[in-house]
């Protein structure tokens, strides 16, 4: 229930290594949120002996070797002080770690990042840690991905690893150190690479924020430290096959790999459980380090056939119905009767070597290309228009479990479907919670550095070495072992803006074939193709900066056909809560007075440079700013506009007979800092009008109206068909002095994203102004209202020139007239509000608010924003509104809730702070 965390169930993954040292990263604890605070220090972690057991480095000591004149062997013993040395989590990059402890200031407000010395990271650094163990009997191995860049890797004070194998942020990396762990204290190092995204194949930034100085230098995922037995258990993850169309049962298939690690043969027994009612069990005798993979099938193992599965669905198609599959090797305990190759582990005693846990879903995925050459995904044989965003972690990679689910929870309020990972391949426990919330997620390698330097022509990347070519193949390994099991993962984007080449294609596909990869791969998120996977299915045409609302409905460029894998109308510009809080007052005032000031929070691109483009169309449309609070209401009003007609676009069009929209991604869902562009929720999880029309644009029942054609449709994005409908559509003067009007009646529409047209719009309309308001209002058959949509709009439209477009933007030379909002008279509108407490969940609070325009003449309150404030006017973040920013007509109410944290109103009591466009600010009390 949102905005509080689940109950999240994190299974341990246990993968055998593919091409040398490859396999699955199992994700610990959370280490650091996303805004800094300072770390603890590192303490020694205790490490269990029992055989299965997986324990996450509790964090690091941490320097820079150009401070370190001690050798390696000195650095990586036990007891060796580190007086001096920064504290780290244990997930962190350099600059996180720096933050966090005071010695540089937070780079997310203002300019603060520029006084950040870069050339710090241009030397390794030292990741120091120390473990005990209280005996051992039992083998130890390391167990990491996610060392960005490379590193060397001592313990005890023997080298183990080396950079040149130990590289690549996603190379996954098993080392034995069983004879090098003592009894009592280990000390493990990491003597780390300096990162250069154009040179290693690790993670970058391109245009999306202005990129950390350290370039992310660290270690980003746990490091474990594995106990076990003489028999390892690795690679185990389930094969689904889903009854097709009938989803009346399913056949799982459960595969592991089992290695003897020890000198002498050995009879294992296999066994597993999936939930309460399936078990398995099997013999497998080995050689002395031999390995054998295990398969538990339905010809062998009946109880695998399920009748009547538990389908899992994406959020708004079903349940999210998960299993848990638990698998053991035990081999004899010596003199018991059951010595080394006596053929059966069944006499005498035996005892656990090994153990893997972890979840799975059933769930089938189809995405062919239709007869336009567009991919069309479908869930369980159910089509469904992908209706997504970009993803983007915390510019610092600190990973804080309640913030990521929050921002997930967030997805799922917005109507969203699915998001975008372009690289940045988040922790496990992410994964963990797109199943749970049913997020389908689209992961994929990041375009315009070293991952597409062979492939893509002048942009910044490298081409590829050799060397390169094994560190891809055993990145891609790894992820598609990490990733496989989760049904919220529906593809993976072997390429972005570049499909890769013959040989790297071959890498990744035969990486993915072994790790039995059960979803589609796609070659590219752009339109191209390659010679194994094919044509892509997908475009990035653009738009990446302000185009008009209109600009989607047209079937060209980035209009809404086909599957768009990125795009937005650029700018979204915060609240002033927001903007307040990231940007100084000087850079305030430049903010609305000058378009052509380089705005440091936009982007380190030219290209993207200034706001000049999205502050030019604001002017021009809405008039120029006359202050700091008139330029965000402008903004407000525009992005509203814009990122509602975007989806509304692609909903319109998803069910056309020719060239049909099948996929939309807004670039981006979020920032990973404080931004002025890419993000339909700030950094701070605030909501403003971007939020607001994808929310509005993405509701289950939906009437909506379209810029090119002026039709009024109804989308029905429910599983079921509705009938009985009432469409009443009215056209006002901006005074409030209505128009036109027109009521349809018995509409019905089908489910899963069908369309029904109630009317289209009469071109002209008798003394309509040139700025006027659409007022759309959808009924049920009892009569109640199911959904009200608002839009300001004009005689005179915007105009485009296709002729010039490029891959960033259409250029408008004529705008649409909306001035005519300025002159809306002060609407009155008041508030009552109370607030509750779950008996169910008693940390949970719901504030209801009943909002009411009370004025005594026809002006409506356009854009009414309600935002929940403690007793300082500060924003209670995060909140989920039933609904917000919405438009009332004298005499008209609305009954709104928020639901949110009782703890994050820090004791204060609520309020509730009502503006809008043309509404005075005022707050109200809501105990």
């Amino acid at each position: 229930m949102f905005p509080f965390p689940v109950r999240v169930v994190r299974w341990e993954t246990s993968v055998l290594a593919v091409l040398g040292l490859l396999g699955a990263l199992v994700a610990g604890a959370p280490a650091a949120a996303p805004s800094p605070r300072a770390p603890h220090v590192p303490a020694v972690t205790a490490v269990p002996a029992a055989a299965g057991s997986a324990t996450a480095l509790s964090g690091y000591a941490i320097r820079s070797t150009a401070e370190v004149s001690d050798a390696a062997a000195l650095v990586s013993a036990p007891g060796y002080r580190t007086t001096g040395w920064h504290p780290a989590g244990p997930r962190s990059t350099v600059l996180a770690a720096l933050v966090a402890d005071g010695t540089h200031p937070d780079p997310f407000y203002s300019t603060s990042q520029q006084r950040i010395p870069a050339a710090d990271f241009t030397v390794p650094w030292w990741f120091r840690a120390e473990f005990t163990v209280a005996d051992t009997a039992a083998r130890t191995y390391l167990d990491f991905s996610g060392v960005v860049s490379a590193a060397d890797v001592f313990v005890n004070g023997k080298q183990v690893a080396t950079a040149s194998a130990v590289a690549g942020a996603y190379t996954h990396h098993e080392l034995d150190v069983t004879e090098l762990v003592r009894a009592g204290a280990n000390a493990v190092a990491f003597r780390i690479k300096p990162n250069d995204p154009r040179k290693n194949l690790t993670m970058g930034w391109l245009d999306w924020l202005q990129p950390p100085p350290d370039q992310n230098m660290g270690i980003v995922r746990d490091v474990l430290v594995r106990r076990g037995g003489p028999v390892a258990l690795r690679d185990a993850h389930v094969l689904t096959g889903l009854a097709m169309p009938s989803l009346a049962s399913a056949d799982l298939t459960v595969k592991a790999k089992v290695r003897n690690d020890s000198a002498e043969d050995v009879t294992a027994a296999v066994s597993g459980s999936i939930g309460s009612g399936i078990a398995f069990r099997r013999e497998v005798p080995l050689r002395a380090h031999e390995t054998k993979t295990v398969a538990f099938t339905p010809a062998d193992t009946p109880q695998l056939h399920l009748d009547r599965p538990r389908v899992w669905w994406p959020a708004g198609m079903g349940a999210q119905e998960l299993y848990e599959l638990d698998l053991a090797v035990t081999v004899p305990v010596p003199g018991s009767g059951a010595g080394a190759g006596s053929g059966s582990a069944g006499a005498g005693s035996a005892a656990v070597s090994d153990r893997a846990r972890h979840g799975f879903g059933i769930r089938s995925v189809q995405a062919p290309l239709n007869k336009d050459g567009a991919r069309q995904y479908s869930v369980n044989g159910r089509p469904l228009l992908i209706r997504g965003a970009g993803w983007s972690p915390d510019e610092l990679l600190r990973w804080d479990p309640a913030y990521t689910e929050d921002r997930l929870a967030y997805a799922r309020d917005l109507g969203l479907n699915t998001l975008r990972l372009e690289g940045h391949l988040e922790q496990d426990e992410f994964f963990d919670l797109a199943d749970r919330y049913g997020i389908l997620t689209l992961p994929g390698w990041q375009c315009c550095t070293k991952w597409e330097g062979e492939v893509n022509g002048t942009e910044a990347g490298e081409g590829w070495t050799a060397a390169d070519h094994p560190v891809a193949r055993a990145s891609m390994a790894a992820e598609a072992a990490r990733l496989r099991d989760h049904p919220s993962v529906i593809s993976f984007l072997i390429g972005s803006d570049f499909a890769p080449d013959a040989e790297i294609e071959r890498g990744y596909v035969d990486a993915l074939k072994a790790a039995d990869w059960p979803t589609p791969v796609i070659p590219a998120a752009a339109a191209k193709s390659a010679p194994l996977t094919g044509a892509s299915g997908m475009r990035m045409p653009g738009p990446y900066d302000w185009v008009p609302p209109g600009y989607w409905y047209d079937k060209r460029e980035g209009g809404a056909t086909g599957f768009n894998s990125e795009t937005s109308a650029g700018p979204d510009i915060p609240t002033l809560d927001t903007l307040r809080r990231m940007m100084s007052p000087a850079e305030l005032t430049s903010l609305w007075k000058d378009p052509a000031a380089p705005q440091y929070h936009r982007s380190p691109s030219r290209t993207y440079a200034t706001l000049k483009l999205y502050d030019d169309a604001l002017s021009a449309r809405y008039g120029a700013p006359r202050s700091l609070e008139d330029y965000v209401a402008k903004a407000q009003l525009a992005q509203y506009e814009n990122v509602r007609a975007q989806y509304e676009a692609y909903a319109r069009n998803a069910t056309d007979a020719s060239k049909p929209s099948t996929g939309v991604i807004y670039w981006m869902f979020n920032s990973g800092w404080t931004s002025l562009h890419w993000q339909l929720v700030d950094r701070y999880l605030d909501q403003n009008g971007a939020y607001f029309g994808a929310k509005k644009a993405n509701e289950p029942l939906h009437i909506q109206y379209a810029y090119d054609d002026r039709t009024v449709a109804v989308v029905n994005r429910r599983t079921v068909p509705v009938s009985g409908l009432t469409a009443r559509v009215s056209l006002f003067n901006t005074d409030g002095t209505r128009k036109y009007d027109r009521t349809v009646t018995g509409l019905a529409v089908g489910g899963d994203g069908a369309k029904a047209i109630a009317l289209t719009l009469p071109a002209s309309v008798d003394g309509l102004s040139t700025t006027h308001l659409a007022r759309l209002v959808l009924t049920d058959a009892d009569g109640r209202e199911v959904s009200r949509n608002v839009y300001w709009l004009s005689t005179r439209r915007d105009v485009l020139d296709y002729t010039e477009s490029d891959w960033w933007h259409t250029p408008t030379t004529a705008y649409a007239d909306l001035t005519g909002l300025r002159s809306m008279a002060q609407a009155a509108v008041s508030a009552t509000a109370t607030t509750s407490v779950s008996a169910e969940e008693p940390s949970t609070s719901t504030t209801v608010v009943t909002v009411r325009n009370t004025g005594t003449g026809n002006t409506p309150a356009l854009l009414t924003d309600l935002h929940l404030v403690d007793g300082k006017d500060t924003p209670v973040l995060p909140v989920r509104w039933s609904d917000n920013q919405i438009s009332l007509w004298p005499g008209e109410s609305a009954t709104l809730t928020a639901t949110y944290r009782t703890a994050d109103l820090h004791g204060s009591a609520p309020r509730i702070r009502i503006s809008g466009w043309n509404t005075p600010t005022a707050t109200v009390p809501a105990t």
